[in-house]
C-alpha cells in the first residue's frame, strides 16, 4: 500500500486559550482521524488580531481566524475564498439556521461566504458573585444602577479605542437608531450627543487603569484581585466561568437597560476563513467543516477553551452546566447584538474613530465638536 503524501497547513489566531487551545485541539484531532494531513497554528496578540490586513496573513497561512468586519475587504480584494464555492449547501443551511444571533450573517458579503463563524461573542454583562454576596450588592438592572455601583470604584469596562467605539455605537444602538444608515453622518445628531452625554455619566467614574484594557484585561483583573466587581459591557469570554480557568470565576449575565431597552452591544465572534493562496483547498474545507460541525463545536471545541460558534452548542446541558450558564444567560444579548457595517473602508473609521470618544469618557469636553470629528472620519473612510 502506497504512503499517502503528507500534507501542511499553517493556521493563524489570537493569543488566548479561545483562540488558541480550541483549534489546537481540533487540528489535533483532525490529523488523528487523517494521519497524512499535519496543521500547524500559531497565534497573534489581540491588538494584531483586530488590526493587521488579513491579505498581508493570507500570503503566510492557509487558514485564518478573522474578524467578520474584514468581510468587506475580502470581499474586494480576494484574499480569502468564498466557502459557498467548496462547502456543501446542507451544511452552509445547517450553519445559518443554527446561527447565534447575526455571527453566520456577518461573514457574508455580497452574496458569498468568506469564513464560518466558529466562535461567538458580544459584549455581556459579569460579575464577581462572591464579591455581591460579602459587600451585599445587586447586580444592576438599569444605567442609574449602573452609574451608582460605578461611584463605589468597584466597575471595570474596556475603555481601549476599539471598544470604546463599540460602546457608543452600543448606545446609539440601544437609542434606538444604528450606525452608519446614510452617507452623511455616523447618527444623527440628537441620538450621538446623547450617547455620547450617557457614556460620559459613567466614564468619569472609572479608573484610569480601566481606559488602557481589552476585555481580556478587564477580566484577568477581575479574576486575579478582588478591586473590581463588575463589567457591565465587554466582550464575553466563556473561559472565565470554568472550573478551574481563574483564580474566582465570573458570572456573566444579560446587561443592563436604558429607558427599559436592554443595551444592544455589537457582535463580535471569530470566523475561519481559507486563504486564496492555499495549495490544498479541499483539506482545508474538510478541515473547517470539522471544525464547524455541531458535535465537534459543543464537545472537543468548548472543552479546550473554544467559545462556540453554533447553536447547538449554546443550548447543550453539559455545556452550560460547565461554564455556570454562560450561554443560556447570555444567549439574549447576542441575538439582539448589532452588526456592525462591513464595508470596504470602514476598518479605517475603526481604526480612528475609538480614540476622540475614548478621550471624551475619560476628561469630557466638547460633545458637538467630537461628532462633527467622528462625521468627518466616517466620509473619509467611505472614499
Amino acid at each position: 500500500m502506497m504512503k499517502k503524501k503528507q500534507i501542511h497547513l499553517k493556521g493563524i489566531t489570537w493569543n488566548h486559550s479561545r483562540g488558541f487551545t480550541s483549534v489546537v485541539a481540533t487540528a489535533q484531532r483532525f490529523h488523528e482521524l487523517n494521519p497524512s494531513i499535519e496543521i500547524t497554528w500559531e497565534k497573534r496578540s489581540l491588538q494584531a488580531f483586530a488590526d493587521e490586513p488579513i491579505n498581508e496573513l493570507a500570503k503566510r497561512y492557509d487558514l485564518l481566524v478573522i474578524d467578520h468586519p474584514w468581510a468587506g475587504f475580502a470581499a474586494k480584494t480576494g484574499t480569502i475564498l468564498p466557502l459557498n464555492k467548496y462547502l456543501p449547501e446542507d451544511f452552509l443551511k445547517g450553519q445559518e439556521e443554527n446561527s447565534v444571533g447575526k455571527s453566520h450573517e456577518s461573514y457574508s458579503y455580497d452574496n458569498d461566504q468568506w469564513a464560518l463563524a466558529i466562535d461567538a461573542a458580544t459584549p455581556v454583562a459579569a460579575y464577581r458573585p462572591d464579591l455581591f454576596e460579602k459587600m451585599n450588592l445587586n447586580v444592576p438592572k438599569t444605567w442609574e444602577d449602573l452609574v451608582n455601583l460605578s461611584k463605589k470604584g468597584m466597575v471595570a469596562i474596556p475603555g481601549i479605542p476599539q471598544d470604546t467605539l463599540m460602546s457608543f455605537y452600543m448606545v446609539c444602538c440601544t437609542l434606538g437608531e444604528d450606525v452608519c444608515l446614510n452617507k452623511e453622518e455616523v447618527i444623527s445628531e440628537k441620538v450621538g450627543l446623547q450617547a455620547l452625554e450617557i457614556l460620559r455619566e459613567l466614564g468619569k467614574n472609572i479608573s484610569e487603569e480601566s481606559y488602557h484594557m481589552n476585555p481580556i484585561q478587564v477580566y484577568e483583573a477581575m479574576t486575579l484581585s478582588d478591586t473590581y466587581a463588575y463589567s457591565p459591557f465587554a466582550y464575553g469570554y466563556s473561559n472565565y466561568s470554568k472550573s478551574g480557568y481563574a483564580r474566582k470565576l465570573l458570572k456573566f449575565c444579560d446587561m443592563v437597560s436604558i429607558k427599559g431597552n436592554p443595551l444592544v452591544t455589537t457582535l463580535g465572534g471569530t470566523g475561519l476563513a481559507i486563504s486564496s493562496s492555499c495549495n490544498h483547498i479541499k483539506e482545508a474545507v474538510d478541515y473547517a467543516r470539522f471544525v464547524g460541525d455541531p458535535e465537534t463545536q459543543k464537545t472537543l471545541f468548548f472543552n479546550n477553551g473554544g467559545q462556540p460558534g453554533h447553536r447547538e452548542a449554546w443550548l447543550d446541558t453539559r455545556v452550560n452546566y460547565n461554564s455556570l450558564d454562560y450561554f443560556k444567560d447570555t444567549l439574549p444579548a447576542l441575538d439582539r447584538a448589532f452588526l456592525r457595517p462591513r464595508y470596504h473602508g470602514h476598518m479605517y473609521f475603526q481604526d480612528n474613530a475609538g480614540a476622540p470618544i475614548r478621550e471624551y469618557m475619560m476628561k469630557g469636553g466638547d460633545s458637538k465638536n467630537l461628532l462633527n470629528k467622528l462625521n468627518d472620519l466616517y466620509k473619509e473612510s467611505l472614499s
